[in-house]
Parts: structure tokens; sequence; C-alpha cells
């Protein structure tokens, strides 16, 4: 099957929907800059629709790396990554309409109000206006933020800006949903939500990948799980199938693979790279960003 989007009657955007492999990540690797040792070191991996995968790992060992690859935000070295089918080296834009993407860094543009920001969201991925604001009007409920809706984002803590992130990433009804430690900032009330979100989505047949240090939740709402350590991807499968080549359960097993006193020296030269990388590739996270931080916050 084959879906279309008409871009500002610009461009006539279409992508595949129905591929078994929703995210198909193939030999991919990355070398950051000035560096001899792999960020990520030939990684192979499938998650397929309808599934939810959890990504885990001690700090710095890639998953933020992989996760920005997989957006299109940072540029893969060796290898390829498709989503519905599309390359992202290749057909990016195709590939970049199937995703909705919540970052780790609450990539809004601060100036304007909540309900703009969705809008813009909206109309960027060619959302029918009917449709956008059911669907806006739907989440902001869920994630009580009618209060504040039609408020600069400058004004928001950092839990509401996480919460609009996650609603902005639904908009257009995404085939692939990407998480970056989604649960950042939420309240209890938020959490229990996007907990309950991603099983709707799941059922909806949206193939969803999120990060997390929780493990009791990837436990709960994973189908696999993927735990990536120095770069390489060291187990993916089931629950199940984890355990059973390990002879550990999942909490013991992701403690031995971040007992290394490395591990908070590679968080930080993860996160350094991934910043300037971005930052080199003149990816704009948001106008305004981080002038007003501390004016003005809700709680």
């Amino acid at each position: 099957n084959i879906i279309k989007f008409n871009i500002k009657n610009e461009k006539i955007i279409q992508f595949k929907i129905g591929d078994k492999d929703m995210i198909e990540i193939k030999n991919v690797s990355k070398t950051y800059v000035g560096k001899q040792v792999k960020a990520l070191d030939n990684i192979n991996l499938k998650v397929e629709s309808g599934e939810v995968l959890g990504l885990v790992g001690p700090n710095g060992a890639g998953k933020s790396t992989l996760i920005k690859m997989i957006v299109g935000m940072l540029k893969v070295d060796d290898g390829d990554i498709e989503i519905c089918g599309n390359s992202i080296k290749t057909d990016s834009m195709n590939a970049k309409q199937c995703i909705g993407f919540v970052s780790d860094n609450h990539s809004v543009y601060d100036k304007l109000s909540g309900m703009e920001f969705l809008q813009f969201v909206a109309n960027v991925y060619g959302v029918e206006n009917g449709k956008a604001k059911a669907e806006i009007d739907r989440l902001v409920k869920v994630f009580e933020l009618e209060g504040a809706i039609n408020d600069a984002i400058t004004s928001y803590s950092h839990g509401m800006k996480q919460k609009l992130c996650i609603i902005s990433s639904l908009i257009h009804s995404p085939k692939v949903w990407i998480l970056d430690e989604p649960l950042t900032g939420l309240d209890p009330k938020g959490t229990y939500n996007l907990k309950q979100i991603i099983k709707e989505e799941k059922e909806k047949g949206t193939t969803i990948l999120f990060s997390s240090h929780l493990l009791d939740m990837v436990e709960k709402l994973c189908d696999k799980v993927a735990i990536i350590n120095k770069g390489k991807l060291v187990a993916c499968g089931t629950l199940d199938e984890i355990k059973k080549k390990s002879s550990e359960d999942l909490e013991s097993l992701f403690l031995s693979i971040t007992s290394s006193g490395e591990d908070k020296e590679n968080a930080k030269t993860e996160e350094t790279n991934v910043q300037g990388e971005v930052v080199n590739a003149k990816i704009v996270k948001g106008s305004g960003a981080g002038q007003q931080k501390n004016k003005g916050k809700k709680e």
C-alpha cells in the first residue's frame, strides 16, 4: 500500500506501509570525527509492525547515537537504516514521514504557545485540519494541558514540555514511534498516561522503539529488548530468550553490563559527540530555546 501526502502543494511525498519490518538496521556503524573507537559497531536489528522494543544499556553505550541515526539527525557512516521500507540515507524524506519522535531534550519553539506549536507540527506533516484538531484536543485532554495550551511554551515546566513533545509526535499518526528517555520530567499521572498510550498504539499496529533505564517499564511494556554496550549489540530478543541465554534476569544482566567504571566518562563522550555532530549538521532545535529558562515556569 502507498499513502501520499501533499506538503504545501509543492511535492507529493509517498511511503510504503504494511512492511513486516518497520525498522531495519543493517550493518550500521558510526565513528565520530577525531575518534578511533566506534560509537556504534556493526549493529543489526529489526523491529516488526506492532512490536514494542526497549533499548537499554549503560550511559554512553551508544543508545542516543543509534536513535538519532534512526530519525535522521545523525549521518549513517556504514550500513543503512530503513523505516517502512525507505532508506534514511537515500530516501530520508519518506522515511521521516513515517516517524513520530520524542527526543530527550525538548525540541520545541519556546516563543510559540503550546497550541501554535502543535498546529505548526500538524502543518509540517500535512495533516488535515479537522483531523489535527481532533487529535490535538484528545491528547491535550489526556495529558491535562487544557489550562496551559494557549500559553507561551517558555512558561512551561520541564514536565509540561515533555508532554507537549509526546503530543506533537503523535499528531500525524506515525507508523513508527521513537522515544528517547520519554519519562523524563513526567509526574506519576503523566507516566501512567504515557504507558497507556504506548499500549494503545501497539494495538493499532504502531511499531515502537524507546530507550529507558527503568527496567520494570521495559519488562512490562516491551515485546523485545535490545541491550547495547560499548557500541555493540550484546543481546536482543524476548525477555525469555535473553534470560535463557544469560541465566540472569534483566536487572542482573543490565547491572553486570553497567558495572564498568568507564560508564560516566563514556556518557560524557557520547553526549559531546552527538551534540557536536548535530550542530555541525545545522539541525535547528527550536528558536529561543533556553533564553528564558527560569522565568515564569509553571509547576
